[in-house]
């Protein structure tokens, strides 16, 4: 396979993945707002930063406010990041390899982008926004679905599943991570109901309340919380669960190879090394400081796959 075709792949699958994170984190954005009197400047520049949006923000924009914020993320086509832009690089990413696509999996990808552009075309104004990124989130998952009922089990199929789920990955540490620094007021909030609000709210906008329901009950709290997203390898947008895929499909590809790539070592040390203790450790570590160390080995991971497949040769 081609590193350019497998660079198109990849990066397909990846800004599909980062267009509907995107559009979660608006959405986390704007449901803790509702459970704040004001939620001003500072954490919606937070937002944006955990976005990776924030210096390109401020080049642009005197001053952040929330209708600002919100509209750069989700249709500037200043902003490389926003969901518009997102989703129309995923769109030209399939043109390029369209030919290792079928042909499913081209329309849906088609079909997102043309309804984005018409959604987008203009400001959303704040009572569309929920239907909006809703909407979004669905004509994404729809390329993933038309991608697992349509397409060979090949290395076409493992360089998109390492883009969705290394994307994924770094997503749900960033999610953690507003929680950490954003949306909680003050140490003083930690256990009461704000705190135990704002954690129902994340867990929400990674689709993951009904099965932390499901596997904890009613009554569990923060450390359970924290623990499905990181460690529950059930949980498919947990660190551990993306970081087993990465390591399974970068297997895949090791197939016929003599030695292990450094992709798949670096893999498997991010599993035996941060993924194999309980949560305990981690917040005994420090939840920012975890947080950070594994947005950073997911940084590196992607820089390895990068060159292990000559993606630009």
């Amino acid at each position: 396979m081609l590193g350019k075709t497998a660079n198109g792949i990849y990066w397909m699958y990846r800004t599909l993945e980062r267009a509907e994170n995107t559009a979660r984190l608006i959405e986390t954005g704007q449901r803790m707002a509702l459970t704040r009197l004001e939620m001003g400047e500072s954490e919606w520049r937070s937002v944006l930063q955990s976005a990776g949006s924030l210096d390109q923000f401020e080049a642009t924009w005197d001053e952040v406010s929330k209708d600002a914020a919100i509209d750069w993320l989700l249709r500037d086509r200043d902003n490389p990041s926003s969901v518009l832009s997102l989703i129309e690089a995923a769109r030209q990413n399939a043109r390029l390899v369209r030919t290792a696509l079928t042909h499913e999996v081209w329309e849906a990808t088609n079909a997102a982008y043309m309804n984005a552009r018409k959604m987008l075309a203009r400001k959303v104004i704040e009572r569309d926004l929920p239907g909006v990124l809703s909407a979004l989130r669905q004509r994404t998952a729809l390329v993933r679905g038309m991608t697992h009922g349509t397409m060979l089990r090949n290395e076409i199929y493992d360089f998109a599943r390492i883009g969705t789920f290394i994307e994924r990955a770094d997503n749900t540490a960033r999610i953690l991570d507003v929680k950490y620094y954003v949306l909680l007021p003050s140490a003083s909030a930690v256990g009461t109901s704000l705190d135990n609000v704002q954690w129902e709210t994340i867990l929400r906008s990674v689709s993951a309340r009904g099965g932390f329901r499901m596997a904890y009950g009613a009554g569990a709290g923060t450390r359970e919380i924290a623990d499905f997203l990181i460690l529950d390898k059930r949980m498919p947008r947990s660190l551990a669960f993306c970081v087993r895929k990465l390591s399974d499909n970068l297997n895949f590809l090791n197939n016929g190879l003599t030695h292990t790539s450094l992709a798949k070592q670096k893999a498997i040390h991010f599993e035996r090394t941060y993924l194999s203790h309980d949560i305990d450790a981690v917040f005994d570590f420090g939840l920012h400081e975890y947080i950070q160390k594994a947005l950073g080995l997911l940084a590196d991971l992607s820089v390895q796959i990068e060159t292990d497949f000559r993606f630009y040769e």
